[in-house]
């Protein structure tokens, strides 16, 4: 049924646009982390000066493997930051240090959009792990029951896009306030800032194509599900 499934154009437009955003942020970030800001600050130093100073003191930094790895971890208080990041000087580090930093504050001033998307990660994490399996044995197989189990496939991941929608104010809010703090603090000037914009503009586009890939495959699957009525 997969492959004869009409349904799955409508998810063309969504991985065209996923595809473009990863692409974009690649292209973005590898052009911006060529250039060094004047403050002439590394990622690292520029995220635990921002701590520092803010609502968010007592959090941790620590360096991690990978490329774009970096992230802010609630649950232990530590703002990670990656080998392609860390100790970079560039626009665009700077910039990625200063996102998640915002993060960091979010969490320490109980952000609405954070703390209700960290209440809503159980059932999100339930509900995209079970969602498709239980929605396509109902769908494969025949019987009143199955229809069920395609009903609460549809409700479990439901909750999941419900998780990508909350995530993308919370993404927003993050950049809003690092480029806030990278312009106060002088870490770029305006024309760096500029630059430090595209990067996390770019990064904002993966979770926007996110929402729509999930929001697509939401109504893929009800569509589905009528048709068995």
């Amino acid at each position: 049924m997969f492959y004869f499934d009409y349904t799955f154009w409508l998810l063309i437009p969504a991985l065209i646009f996923a595809f473009y955003a990863q692409s974009r942020v690649k292209s973005t970030f590898g052009r911006y982390s060529q250039v060094s800001s004047a403050s002439r600050l590394t990622a690292a130093q520029a995220a635990a000066e921002i701590l520092r100073y803010s609502p968010a003191s007592e959090v941790g930094l620590e360096r991690v493997p990978g490329h774009l790895t970096d992230h802010y971890d609630p649950r232990k208080k530590v703002l990670r930051l990656s080998d392609s990041v860390y100790n970079s000087t560039s626009i665009a580090a700077l910039g990625v240090a200063a996102h998640e930093a915002g993060h960091a504050i979010q969490h320490a001033q109980r952000y609405s959009f954070l703390m209700l998307r960290t209440a809503f990660y159980p059932l999100a994490s339930i509900g995209s792990n079970l969602a498709f399996p239980l929605f396509f044995i109902g769908l494969i197989f025949s019987g009143s029951g199955m229809k069920v189990l395609m009903d609460v496939g549809i409700l479990l991941f439901s909750a999941a896009v419900l998780f990508t929608v909350i995530t993308l104010p919370v993404e927003f809010d993050a950049s809003r306030r690092a480029l806030a703090i990278l312009r106060e603090r002088g870490f770029l000037n305006a024309a760096e800032l500029n630059g430090a914009r595209a990067v996390l503009k770019a990064a904002a586009m993966t979770y926007v194509a996110s929402t729509a890939m999930a929001a697509l495959q939401l109504l893929r699957m009800i569509i589905l599900r009528q048709s068995r009525d």
